[in-house]
């Protein structure tokens, strides 16, 4: 939990540096206010009902639940950056090492109302960046993709219109699937003409950067679509952007991009790490051998996913149970633009032939459980500490206990997190036992003689990795005769003060 908890101040943090304003909603919703906003993921909404037989539902995530609280105060909440921090609910498959949970946590951000064009989306994705390099996840990358452009593509292809979501779903899975499969899935299961899907398959198997854009700026069948144009012309004008956030290092423009969530209309992005993918995926390539497409030469192909282990089929009305070894941690982030969500709501309430407010909105969210679980190991490795308590105030000889709780308070209201063991006269190898149990990296130990000359003495603790193990390193040393007046001061200038907080190595 102390792990966790780091993790969710810093991106408070970096939320609140961004200008962010904090709002909470509740967990459940009313059952109607969900449906019909998350496509073919609406599967996965725990459904329930109160006492009274009202129907209702656990939030999928906080987008909805935003949607619908900017809708009930009138849609003019213009102009405004909200966070929240919370639990929502899936009724998914539970890998619990990967950070897949039908209970879990997500940290939103998002913008609302009519700025220029791109900003607030470049505000966003730098925020995403500046996180997840805080957090120190590894290396990472952000997938950036348009809806319009998407849409435009699929468009050109000869989509038709009310297959355009649906086989926009099967796309996002690319990521996760070779292209046989997918292919498959929108030609069999979906009903798409299979030269279709070979015309999109020439389209999504694109990544890059800004010098996609020239590629895709030449093709004149694209240009000539209204859609794909202005997905087009945001998408240069979000690279600019990107490049003075000095984050685009981390960006890869990426075709087979797609986000399943109906509500999206504009740019649409995802955070991957290495540990993201699903073993037999390289990142960024999901297009197998057997693909009917003509790979760029820049492009290699995917290696064969691993044979599943087999596994007991499910029993009638039981899941069918997950191989831990086949699933990835997935995208840690996630967001985009949805223009027309909130003025869903406000049209629903609206009185006939009147005109109901519309409020553009984009937004990102944060895994915070999928986060956890890459952080969590290396947290491990490197020893981090479990608790803040900076000083453990120990007595020799009779104990001294008011003396002990006088100082334990002075260094508390002197904003230094300090402990004592509960023991009136307990001996003096039980209570650094019980601050090395802590860690803390100040013994400090109270005498009677030096008590009457004003005194106290410090010892500094240590710790080190011995073949894996953490251990406390021995010293001979006696301590630092410290005035009690001076105490606080001569703390707070330490280095072990200044640097080891919230985390920080134990090996310093």
């Amino acid at each position: 939990m102390f792990c966790r908890e780091h993790v969710e101040r810093i991106v408070k943090e970096c939320f609140t540096t961004y200008g962010g304003s904090c709002l909470d909603t509740p967990v459940f919703e009313r059952k109607d206010i969900l449906a019909g906003k998350y496509g073919e993921d609406a599967k996965l909404i725990f459904d329930l009902k109160d006492q009274g037989g009202e129907e209702l539902a656990l939030r999928y995530d906080h987008t909805v639940p935003l949607a619908r609280y900017l809708a009930m105060n009138g849609a003019i909440t213009t102009q405004h950056k909200l966070w929240q921090v919370g639990k929502v609910y899936r009724r998914d498959n539970p890998v619990m090492s990967k950070g897949r949970m039908r209970e879990f946590s997500q940290a939103d951000f998002d913008i609302s109302g009519v700025w220029d064009p791109m900003l607030p989306d470049a505000e966003l994705i730098s925020l995403l960046c500046t996180i997840l390099t805080r957090l120190e996840v590894g290396d990472f990358t952000v997938k950036v993709n348009h809806r319009k452009l998407l849409d435009g593509i699929f468009e050109v292809c000869g989509v038709p219109s009310d297959k355009i979501r649906t086989i926009s779903s099967a796309v996002d899975k690319l990521d996760k699937l070779p292209w046989a499969d997918v292919k498959k899935e929108m030609t069999e299961e979906k009903g798409l003409d299979p030269v279709v899907a070979d015309k999109i398959g020439e389209y999504v198997k694109h990544k890059g950067g800004p010098e996609l854009l020239e590629l895709l700026k030449a093709d004149s069948a694209l240009l000539a679509n209204a859609s794909a144009k202005l997905g087009i012309d945001e998408m240069e004008l979000l690279f600019k952007y990107l490049d003075a956030y000095k984050v685009m290092n981390k960006i890869s423009f990426d075709m087979s991009l797609a986000r399943g969530l109906d509500y999206y209309t504009g740019i649409i992005y995802e955070a991957i790490t290495e540990a993201s993918a699903p073993p037999g995926f390289e990142a960024a390539n999901a297009f197998a051998s057997s693909s009917t497409i003509a790979t760029s030469s820049a492009q290699t192909h995917a290696p064969t996913p691993p044979k599943k282990k087999s596994k007991k089929p499910a029993a009638e009305g039981e899941e069918e149970e997950v191989d831990e070894s086949q699933v990835g941690v997935g995208s840690i982030a996630a967001g985009g633009r949805y223009d027309n969500l909130v003025g869903l709501f406000t049209s629903a309430a609206a009185a006939e032939g009147k005109k109901a407010p519309q409020l553009p909105c984009v937004g990102v969210s944060i895994g915070m459980d999928r986060i956890f679980a890459i952080v969590w190991p290396k947290w491990v490795e490197r020893g981090m500490r479990s608790k803040e308590t900076m000083a453990y105030v120990m007595a020799a000889g009779d104990g001294l206990i008011a003396e002990r709780i006088r100082l334990v308070q002075e260094l508390r209201e002197a904003g230094i997190k300090s402990d004592y063991l509960f023991k009136k006269k307990p001996k003096l190898p039980a209570q650094f036992a019980s601050g090395e149990r802590d860690e803390a990296p100040f013994a400090i130990i109270l005498g009677g003689d030096e008590l009457k000359e004003g005194l106290v003495t410090v010892k500094e603790q240590k710790w080190e990795f011995v073949n894996g193990e953490k251990r406390k390193i021995q010293s001979s040393d006696q301590g630092t005769k410290v005035k009690r007046a001076e105490l606080i001061d001569w703390l707070k200038n330490t280095t072990a003060f200044k640097e080891w907080h919230n985390g920080k190595l134990i090996d310093v």
